[in-house]
């Protein structure tokens, strides 16, 4: 490592070996994560040949992200046990050859179960890997660096992630909007976790930890007391506690914008001079989240550094409340592109102050099971709210009244964040945390 007196900044942080590898293998594997994602999305909403209702593409979003806390318990008790390499290693080795799966299944015209356990299986080994991640950054660098490596890792990741989903869509662009292009796409976007079992190689064995087990030695009880033991350290931890508050309330009215999103590109928008409907016009979204998460990469570490995490995410709070409200009432196509960057800006603040708070205050031997519980609040919170919202919206996705009734979402969650928050007795200097 490279320690300094102050913060290490971007250049200071990708000359520390390890934590360079890191970071290359998140990229990769963010990257077929979001190519897959894009096809799977073109195959079931954007596909010609197959008819998709709002019910449909709550289905297709479940999939994509209820293995993250299915599989959630078993990924944070393994990886307070397992040497954390060697999962990076094999679940890389094991989504390459189920996206290979995937991808023939969609290229036989499949639908149904078949392609949706086969996407599941995908993503959920795909929790192994970004759970991983996360708690392994302690491990190659240091606690006070903790704020500034999370945020350039988690936020270039989505980032990649993003470029992954434009990638997948030119790619359908040019091999074709039906069966055949996208497994094409499918295919192609095993070269992300590919490239990521390669690289994860590198690490030598216990380097990235667990530094010492704690819980039963037998792994399936270890599993079962998993869950419980991440949910008691959350609780005992009013700061990370009141983060969790914050997170739930932006995946929840984030799930109801997503759906209602799909359904108006695919159903209800009109190309508007340069702005595009459809496939190419959901590909521009995903450019303007991306730029959001861009600016909140440079906005967050200074908030958290002025303000603290607390107040940072009572602001975001606060922005993403009012916009989601002003969607609701001039909802239009140039309207939703600038609320994609609002809402995602101040979304990503909200994760980046959750993350740093579970990897800076919470024990190293429960990180993977307070991530296990982070994960079902970051997804099962959205799938809810995806499904809830595709039995309330109309088959076009117009409904103003949902997108304004997520801001009373925001406000409730900025609610709960400062009743957690008073529950800190002796807060530290803002520039602490």
């Amino acid at each position: 490592m490279t320690p300094t007196p102050e913060r290490l900044g971007a250049v200071g942080l990708l000359r520390i070996r390890a934590y360079r590898r890191l970071i290359t293998l998140r990229f990769a594997t963010q990257w077929g994560d979001g190519m897959f994602q894009a096809a799977l999305g073109g195959a079931v909403l954007f596909n010609p040949e197959r008819q998709a209702d709002p019910l449909a593409v709550a289905a297709g979003l479940a999939v994509l992200l209820m293995p993250y806390s299915l599989v959630g318990p078993f990924v944070g008790t393994l990886l307070d046990r397992w040497d954390r390499r060697r999962v990076l290693v094999m679940a890389n080795a094991a989504r390459v050859a189920l996206l290979a799966g995937v991808a023939a299944v969609v290229l036989a015209g499949i639908s149904g179960p078949a392609l949706y356990l086969g996407a599941l299986g995908a993503m959920g080994f795909s929790r192994f890997v970004l759970a991983g991640l996360s708690v392994a950054l302690p491990h190659v660098v240091e606690k006070r660096y903790l704020v500034e490596a999370n945020t350039l890792a988690v936020t270039a990741g989505a980032g990649v992630s993003a470029l992954g989903a434009v990638c997948a869509i030119g790619l359908r662009m040019l091999a074709g909007a039906g069966n055949t292009g996208s497994a094409i796409t499918t295919l192609v976007a095993g070269l992300g976790p590919l490239a990521a079992a390669v690289v994860a190689t590198g690490f030598r064995r216990r380097s990235l930890g667990p530094d010492a087990t704690s819980g039963p030695s037998r792994t399936v009880v270890a599993v079962l007391h998993g869950f419980v033991d991440g949910a008691r350290a959350v609780a005992a931890n009013p700061t990370i506690a009141a983060s969790f508050a914050g997170l739930a309330a932006h995946r929840l009215a984030f799930g109801i914008s997503t759906l209602l999103t799909l359904l108006l590109y695919r159903y209800a928008f009109t190309d508007i001079g340069p702005l595009r409907a459809g496939l190419a016009g959901v590909g521009e979204v995903v450019a303007v989240a991306a730029a959001a998460l861009l600016c909140a990469a440079l906005v967050t570490p200074r908030l958290v550094h002025r303000f603290g995490r607390a107040w940072a995410i009572r602001v975001s709070l606060a922005v993403a409340c009012v916009t989601q409200l002003l969607l609701g009432v001039f909802l239009s196509l140039p309207v939703v592109l600038v609320s994609a960057f609002v809402i995602g800006l101040a979304g990503q603040v909200v994760k980046l102050c959750a993350d740093a708070a579970v990897q800076s205050d919470g024990p190293d031997g429960a990180l993977g099971r307070i991530f296990a519980l982070y994960d079902v609040v970051f997804n099962v919170g959205y799938v809810a709210a995806v499904a809830l919202a595709a039995f309330a919206a109309p088959s076009n996705g117009w409904a103003p009244w949902l997108f304004a009734g997520a801001s009373g979402i925001y406000a409730l969650g900025l609610l709960v964040h400062n009743a957690q928050q008073r529950r800190v007795r002796s807060p530290a200097p803002a520039a602490a945390m």
